[in-house]
């Protein structure tokens, strides 16, 4: 289980639910902060295509792909996932012509889950980046498993949400056992 953070506060409310969530399970976590992913420069169209790129993106996206089942934790941003995360998403387009990665057909063994945290009503005003979300992993073929949204914006706020507290207990239950289900 790998769990990819966005997050840019060491021990933000979205690490401390992911934390509540996998508590005794054990994980890999990756923080997109620590890592050097360049943005994308669009060569779908070029005759020679996509040129390599020096940077971390194939480490951490080979990591993801070797595992059945990845952990997207993202702050809510102004109502989006976070830079770090959008970055990372967006270079997919040169992960699926990357022919040493099999992209694709490893993305359809994958189980995705989504945890984020945010302030201004998270619940409602974050459905529209879980369906951002959906339509990314539905796009690589691999199944979109369930999501978790917290509330809190100052430090450990998000231990306040009894909501999402109560939520990640129950999803836990479902990792620990391996029957997270489409």
């Amino acid at each position: 289980m790998l769990v990819i953070d966005g997050g840019t506060r060491i021990n933000g409310n979205t690490e401390v639910l992911t934390n509540i969530l996998l508590e005794g399970i054990p994980f890999e976590r990756i923080y997109l902060k620590d890592y050097d992913i360049l943005p994308i420069v669009d060569q779908r169209h070029d005759p020679n295509g996509f040129q390599p790129i020096k940077d971390d993106f194939h480490q951490i996206i080979t990591k993801a792909l070797d595992l059945d089942v990845v952990i997207f934790a993202t702050p809510i941003y102004w109502y989006g996932m976070s830079g770090l995360m959008k970055n990372f998403i967006d270079r997919w387009s040169q992960g699926m012509r990357d022919v040493r990665l099999d992209f694709k057909k490893k993305m359809k063994s994958k189980k995705m889950f989504v945890v984020a945290v945010g302030g201004d009503n998270p619940r409602q005003k974050g459905l529209p980046l879980m369906m951002q979300f959906q339509y990314i992993f539905d796009f690589v073929g691999a199944h979109f498993v369930g999501y978790l949204i917290g509330e809190g914006n100052a430090p450990s706020e998000i231990l306040n949400d009894k909501e999402a507290i109560h939520q990640a207990q129950f999803y836990h239950q479902k990792l620990q056992n391996e029957k997270i289900h489409e």
